[in-house]
């Protein structure tokens, strides 16, 4: 018996067969040679505030230590640039804590001056390197990241708003008493205060939920929507003020994206991205901001065509134009 392994082996044409959901990025392959075979171990790197030799060498042993419960791996750590030299992934996690109340904007100028000292020296050991930004505000600082690393914006990418619609997941996962895994939901835009809820993703087990919820809770008015809206956007804030700092679930969120990216799994994200041309955003605004992207090793791939209303699209188009006007006083 004959044995069918894709839907090309039916009859359909496979050439192209994204197209439908995702625009394509450039390919910039004069660039980098991320996409090639790797037969050497994988090498991340990750760029923190403030490192004192002690401390990271402290950092360094406590994981050594775990060496007999993780794959094979090599630990080192240092405050010289030169040792992340050739690397595959890296990561920025440098800033100024958020403030009890801060928003994240609010911390822009304090955070460009170190990446100004960071991103050039990384991108000149590291030519061929996927950057990953996690320091907020995280939208202007990925497009800081790109304007000082020189890099192809298919290689600059923010965590976004991945954490964002985690938490937005979690909460319709409560409501419905599902595994948050089975919800998929999305949040879009700025990571911060102006993030869009886009409702009709909402589905389970790939049945579309959100007409279903208001069909039967008709409390899911237009007011309740935006309080949802707030909680996920809040939900930061609230861990800050509770415990001084964010820690484990940004920690997941970036070691999906990483692995999403290193193991080329075609996942899709909602990260920050070059949005420039997306859903009537200016052609001339180099703005990131999150959309759905499927992640692989080299980088952005691809950015969903999602449909959204008009009221979305030009709260999305309003959250781009403040982070443009943000990018601009950076003078980069």
């Amino acid at each position: 018996m004959h044995k069918t392994s894709s839907l090309s082996d039916l009859g359909f044409d496979a050439a192209g067969a994204s197209s439908g959901f995702f625009r394509p990025v450039a390919d910039d392959s004069s660039h980098s040679s991320s996409s090639a075979p790797h037969r050497r171990l994988t090498k991340v790197s990750r760029w923190s505030t403030r490192a004192l030799p002690d401390k990271l060498r402290g950092e360094a042993l406590d994981l050594q230590h775990a060496a007999a419960f993780l794959p094979r791996v090599r630990i080192v750590s240092g405050t010289d640039h030169a040792v992340t030299a050739s690397s595959d992934l890296v990561v920025v996690t440098a800033g100024a804590r958020q403030n009890p109340g801060e928003a994240r904007l609010s911390l822009l100028r304090r955070n460009v001056a170190l990446f100004r000292k960071i991103v050039p020296p990384v991108a000149e050991h590291s030519p061929d390197a996927l950057l990953l930004v996690v320091s907020n505000p995280v939208d202007v600082l990925t497009y800081v990241a790109w304007k000082l690393s020189g890099f192809p914006a298919s290689r600059v990418i923010g965590s976004g708003t991945n954490l964002d619609s985690s938490r937005f997941r979690f909460l319709v996962a409560e409501h419905l008493d599902v595994n948050a895994q089975d919800v998929q939901a999305y949040m879009v835009g700025e990571h911060g205060d102006s993030s869009l809820a886009i409702w009709s993703t909402i589905s389970v087990a790939g049945m579309p939920a959100f007409k279903s919820l208001r069909d039967s809770h008709h409390s899911f008015d237009e007011a309740a929507l935006e309080g949802i809206r707030r909680a996920v956007v809040g939900g930061a804030y609230e861990v800050i003020g509770l415990k001084g700092y964010t820690s484990w679930a940004i920690g997941y969120s970036v070691a999906s994206l990483a692995a999403s990216l290193l193991r080329d799994q075609r996942r899709v994200h909602p990260v920050s991205i070059l949005a420039s041309g997306f859903h009537g955003i200016s052609d001339g605004h180099d703005v990131f901001l999150s959309l759905p992207a499927r992640l692989g090793r080299g980088g952005v791939l691809g950015v969903a065509e999602m449909d959204l209303t008009e009221v979305e699209a030009a709260q999305l188009r309003r959250s781009a134009k403040t982070l443009w006007e943000n990018c601009q006083l950076l003078d980069l």
